[in-house]
């Protein structure tokens, strides 16, 4: 499956932005998803997956009450609903697929990765 990311860009604190992430394929609907995120010189981390059906997410403990995720397997889409953003949540936000339904799962166990979508947020 490909995956293509879009919706970030520049908001200020306290501000929302709704991330989306098409995917490609006829196998969408067999894939957990993932969103991650890395700041400058860091490595990917977590931030929240969703079950193949989307009855079951995690979050990251930072985005938790603030970032939702969703997705619509009609649609082959997973979005990631971010509110009340804050200037720490500025990075590059990768959207990923994998079959095992995680939580905090690393970077290493997804089988596809979206490029990335660049999330600013202004102090």
């Amino acid at each position: 499956v490909q995956l293509q990311a879009s919706g970030g860009g520049l908001v200020q604190a306290g501000g929302s932005l709704r991330l989306s992430c098409a995917a490609s394929g006829r196998t969408f609907s067999t894939y957990s998803m993932y969103w991650f995120r890395q700041f400058p010189g860091k490595e990917r981390e977590f931030v929240a997956a969703i079950s193949v059906s989307g009855g079951g997410t995690y979050y990251e403990d930072s985005v938790k009450g603030r970032f939702t995720i969703s997705r619509d397997n009609a649609k082959s889409s997973v979005f990631l609903q971010m509110n009340s953003l804050k200037p720490e949540d500025t990075a590059v936000y990768y959207c990923a697929a994998a079959v095992p339904f995680n939580y905090h799962a690393a970077p290493i166990g997804m089988a596809h990765w979206g490029k990335g979508t660049q999330v600013t947020v202004s102090s």
